[in-house]
């Protein structure tokens, strides 16, 4: 009996070794296309254009166009330091990951530029397209649980000084970064379409962490509850929650209930809610991302 739990608990042990195996395999790999899909938007559209998009980047963009130094030595350049900075500030807790996305980074970008060709000299189409692939890049990055070192590093660590919020600190720094681009290239319209960038790619890094598909969350207030609450389970097929609350104005206890659906069950939910209770009291928004039974499910 002892060798067969031991049997079990070796097969357990390597079960779990197999999936961090694959976990960091699959990690790895989104850090590297993550880390390409940056560099070609740098390379393919940004550098050429003059468009210095805030972070590092946009700081070895003015300083390409000015002194001709290579961006990616300058970003890398620009980075030791910070993480050195990091190092003693913040510890161990910087992250290999961040290390080693920073150094593939600045190596991809000075590593594809003499095969890549300039795509536009239109200074629209560059911002839009730079953000799109910075975007779609760091988006992979953030999802492989890396960084590529820049401005996001620098904000948390000047957090850990003043205690300002990392959003705050990294708009700040993003902001002078497009100033100075401004003032460096004599342009103000180079700043406007590095805001553009900017914008787009933190759409879409939004996009690739939660996802295109958005799914509905219903929240119904009815005294019919529980036999909406049936119907929700039989005729619609989802699940369902029940949640107690109380009136601000009447003071009297309700019932809310809570479901989340897909796009296309929407109509048909709303026509079993109010072919029960035509007097329901029904909230409607969207959902980025919905993890569990019935949905997709969370691989880490």
């Amino acid at each position: 009996m002892a060798r067969i739990n031991t049997t079990f608990c070796a097969l357990g042990m390597l079960s779990r070794g197999v999936e961090m195996f694959a976990r960091a395999l699959r990690d790895a790999a989104l850090l590297f296309l993550g880390v390409v899909l940056i560099a070609l938007g740098l390379d393919l559209f940004l550098v050429p254009n003059k468009i210095a998009a805030g972070g590092v980047s946009g700081i070895a963009t003015i300083l390409h166009h000015l002194v001709g130094f290579p961006v990616g030595a300058t970003m890398l350049a620009l980075n030791i330091p910070l993480f050195l900075w990091g190092f003693f500030r913040l510890g161990l807790g910087v992250g290999f990951r961040s290390l080693l996305g920073t150094v593939l980074l600045s190596g991809a970008v000075d590593g594809l530029v003499p095969f890549l060709p300039v795509l536009t000299t239109d200074a629209l189409l560059a911002s839009l397209y730079g953000g799109v692939l910075v975007g779609l890049g760091l988006g992979l990055v953030f999802r492989a649980k890396g960084t590529t070192g820049g401005t996001d590093l620098a904000a948390t660590i000047l957090r850990s000084y003043v205690g300002i919020n990392v959003g705050q600190l990294l708009f700040l720094v993003d902001g002078a970064v497009v100033l100075a681009a401004g003032f460096a290239f004599r342009s103000p319209e180079l700043a406007m379409y590095a805001l553009i960038t900017i914008f787009v790619s933190a759409w879409v890094i939004d996009v690739v962490q939660e996802g295109l598909g958005y799914t509905k969350a219903f929240l119904v207030i009815s005294d019919k509850y529980q036999a909406i609450a049936r119907a929700v389970l039989t005729e619609v097929n989802r699940g369902a929650t029940l949640w107690e609350g109380t009136g601000a104005y009447t003071g009297a206890a309700r019932t809310l209930l809570l479901t989340v659906v897909s796009r296309s069950e929407v109509t048909r939910l709303k026509e079993v809610v109010y072919r029960i209770d035509p007097r329901a009291f029904v909230i409607l928004t969207n959902v980025h991302e919905v993890l569990g039974e019935g949905f997709k499910e969370y691989r880490g």
